[in-house]
């Protein structure tokens, strides 16, 4: 039995990691820490794990030393140095934050306004989206887990974007997020006043999971890749939905796009692709780590309308961190991961 370790635990995604990991056949919980609470239980923090997990609040440092495995649930900037740590002490690390994500130190410059401290640390971490870069999470040592948004858009392109099938420059995303996607501190606009009754798109343009998305992109295209993204705020706790539209280069019919999506997908057991006439809804995968695709034709336009559907903090986050823990381990991809949403 493994032990796993969360610093940052008492965040929304740190205790996710929690109430997920407490159901892994293969790993235990190690020890968890946060900087904010430290020296408390946790069950003070989330009294839903009274008599569940009442463990204390420890410090990073404790957290690595007794754990094989870390989850970093942190915000960007505070990763690296803990990659380090746990690189040299032979730990497998997961970032959930943004640290790892980029390849290029220039757009990590621009995006988040810091720098690569561990420069080698950062050309062997593996940038890890399971359904796509399976081989080398398998033998990676720093995994980078991806954002929330950019999980949706590479999902939901992937098989159209691998084959060329449409045209890059035409790429619309449009995206809504509920309010757990900024996180447990609270912001004048996740504020329940402000966020209540309210529907509105923010950082128009200028969201920093876009050069993540058009880095993905790029990769299965083969080419440089570059989109209109648009993020928006719904007033629901979980769930993120991008409605992504791209236009076709031949005249495919939408039973020839399915049986592609299908084809891509169809040993990717989270990935769902409905079928012809339902649409994708957030609703419909709800505390589990499915993506839920929906595929649609414009005809008069030759524009493909794609909607892909995840739990911003399950496939957005700690379920995806660990899926990717999974197979860097060796064990079962879906262990810990069986969790059927609930039907309302």
């Amino acid at each position: 039995m493994k032990k796993a370790g969360i610093i940052g635990a008492t965040g929304y995604a740190g205790v996710e990691l929690v109430r997920l990991l407490l159901s892994h056949p293969d790993v235990e919980i190690g020890a968890i820490s946060s900087v904010s609470f430290e020296g408390k239980s946790i069950s003070e923090i989330y009294p839903n794990l009274l008599d569940i997990l009442d463990t204390a609040l420890l410090t990073e440092q404790e957290v690595i030393d007794r754990c094989d495995i870390i989850f970093a649930a942190v915000p960007h900037g505070l990763s690296q140095e803990l990659a380090r740590k746990c690189k040299t002490g032979g730990k497998l690390f997961i970032d959930l934050g943004a640290d790892f994500r980029l390849y290029e130190e220039a757009d990590y410059k621009q995006w988040y306004k810091g720098e690569y401290v561990y420069p080698e640390l950062h050309r062997e971490a593996v940038y890890a989206l399971p359904e796509l870069y399976e081989e080398k999470i398998a033998s990676a040592k720093v995994i980078g887990n991806p954002g929330c948004y950019p999980t949706t858009v590479a999902l939901g392109l992937a098989p159209m974007l691998k084959k060329k099938a449409i045209d890059p420059d035409t790429i619309i995303i449009d995206s809504k997020s509920g309010v757990t996607g900024a996180g447990r501190g609270l912001t004048q606009n996740t504020h329940y006043p402000d966020c209540n009754e309210a529907f509105s798109p923010y950082k128009i343009a200028e969201h920093r999971h876009t050069p993540e998305i058009e880095q993905t992109l790029s990769d299965l295209y083969g080419e440089k890749v570059t989109v209109t993204f648009v993020p928006h705020l719904l007033p629901v706790n979980r769930g993120i939905e991008s409605t992504i539209y791209a236009k076709l280069v031949e005249n495919f019919s939408i039973e020839e796009i399915l049986e592609s999506y299908k084809a891509f997908y169809k040993d990717k057991k989270f990935v769902r692709i409905l079928p012809r006439g339902q649409i994708a809804n957030i609703k419909n995968v709800r505390c589990s780590n499915y993506c839920d695709i929906s595929l649609h034709l414009d005809a008069r336009t030759r524009r493909l309308i794609v909607v892909s559907c995840i739990d911003n903090m399950v496939k957005g986050a700690a379920g995806q961190a660990i899926q990717n823990m999974n197979i860097a381990m060796g064990f079962a991809q879906d262990a810990g991961l069986c969790l059927i949403p609930p039907a309302f």
